[in-house]
């Protein structure tokens, strides 16, 4: 996924310039993606060039022109085909970017997309733990290396078992939500 996915979901919540986009994501979308003020207006740059979004010049008083941009139809085309597409490499930030624009495209795609997820996050959490009780049955005694190696593979379980818990809380939501 590229940012311009992220600025078409915050654009499409809510029109705005590129400091307003700036700004929204050091509050919010930031939680998940950070984006410079550089970055955000040179991917508003090839987004208007693309037709993604539109521009629309307010004036200001003793400033220069505002541009306010909105999501146009190629944009939202843009967006409700990216919602779509199914991406097993999807990151938690990418996750987090189609669970919040679900409903900018069909919920039920992205529901699917975050239970294919959950499961691959589920397989390798039983993979972990199969690990932890083969090479690791008495974590007590361990010291040095085969300590540093447990406590990664904990991280690594850690890791696995929020994942799954988060999307199983998400596609809870979808479902009291449909």
């Amino acid at each position: 996924m590229a940012l311009e996915h992220a600025i078409l979901v915050s654009l499409s919540e809510r029109s705005g310039s590129g400091y307003e986009l700036t700004r929204r994501f050091e509050k919010s979308i930031g939680l998940w993606w950070n984006a410079t003020h550089q970055q955000i207006y040179r991917v508003l740059k090839r987004m208007e060039d693309a037709g993604w979004v539109a521009v629309d010049h307010v004036a200001q008083s003793g400033k220069p022109d505002k541009k306010v941009y909105t999501v146009g139809d190629t944009g939202r085309a843009e967006l409700a085909r990216w919602l779509a597409e199914p991406d097993p490499a999807a990151t938690a930030r990418e996750l987090a970017v189609k669970i919040r624009g679900a409903t900018l495209g069909e919920p039920g795609v992205v529901a699917a997309e975050i239970t294919r997820h959950r499961d691959a996050h589920a397989a390798r959490l039983d993979a972990y733990l199969l690990i932890e009780k083969r090479d690791f049955p008495d974590p007590s005694v361990l010291s040095g290396q085969s300590l540093h190696q447990f406590l990664v593979l904990r991280g690594g379980i850690r890791t696995e078992q929020g994942h799954v818990e988060w999307l199983e809380e998400v596609l809870q939501a979808f479902h009291h939500d449909a």
